[in-house]
């Protein structure tokens, strides 16, 4: 992609004349198709230089002008969110939470199956890398994302532990049986971080450190939910 004075610009094909190849022409985007390769070089931009990256520089690698990038993001923070939409947002399934709370298939194998699909949409290298890069940098992203699993999967999960186990309560989900529910997230997540983030080789069974944690969760479930229960 070149830059041709302020916009972006799409080669377009031509033929070859009797002297030799056509010049190149080019094409101009609609609007919406500049927006989208602009969310799409930021992506990748941020998850390599962290957020501390600016617009300069960006636009520089892109090889457009800075004002370019302003004329469709109001600002660097309107960009950001773009990206976290389009990362995160996009790639978020409404149907885990439906699956997860699917009772005629037992706790162990809802468990298991959204996991399987979860660590395959998250565990990306431009996904990974800026969810750390925005955690170092204190911004929202994090924060946004966390509450959203919070709310969506793990206490969906609390609460389908305490109908697996036979345990009927209307109380709101406590501080013990989070604690314990994101143990065995985290400990899942942890194989993303070991394999994008430090570089180490998969392992040969992808899915054991899934069922290690969900048997783990499993069974610690019960006597944590009592204690939290009274």
């Amino acid at each position: 992609m070149q830059a041709h004075g302020d916009d972006l610009t799409a080669p377009a094909g031509g033929s070859a004349g009797a002297g030799g190849a056509a010049p190149a022409r080019s094409q101009r985007m609609l609007p919406e198709e500049r927006r989208r390769i602009l969310i799409e070089k930021a992506t990748e931009y941020f998850s390599e230089a962290g957020f501390d990256g600016g617009t300069r520089e960006l636009a520089r690698r892109m090889g457009i002008t800075q004002p370019l990038i302003y004329r469709y993001f109001a600002s660097k923070d309107d960009l950001v969110n773009e990206v976290y939409r389009v990362v995160y947002l996009e790639k978020w399934k409404d149907d885990w939470a439906r699956d997860l709370c699917r009772r005629e298939v037992a706790l162990s194998a809802r468990l298991l199956d959204f996991y399987a699909d979860y660590t395959t949409t998250v565990f990306e290298r431009r996904w990974m890398r800026i969810f750390f890069f925005a955690g170092l940098r204190g911004l929202d992203i994090n924060t946004r994302y966390i509450e959203r699993v919070r709310a969506q999967i793990l206490v969906p999960i609390c609460l389908e532990a305490r109908a697996s186990f036979g345990f009927e309560s209307a109380r709101p989900v406590t501080e013990a049986e989070m604690a314990l529910v994101w143990v065995m997230h985290g400990a899942i997540f942890y194989q993303g971080i070991r394999s994008v983030i430090y570089g180490l080789p998969d392992p040969s069974d992808p899915g054991h450190a899934a069922r290690v944690a969900v048997a783990a969760y499993l069974a610690e479930a019960p006597r944590t939910i009592a204690a939290a229960l009274g």
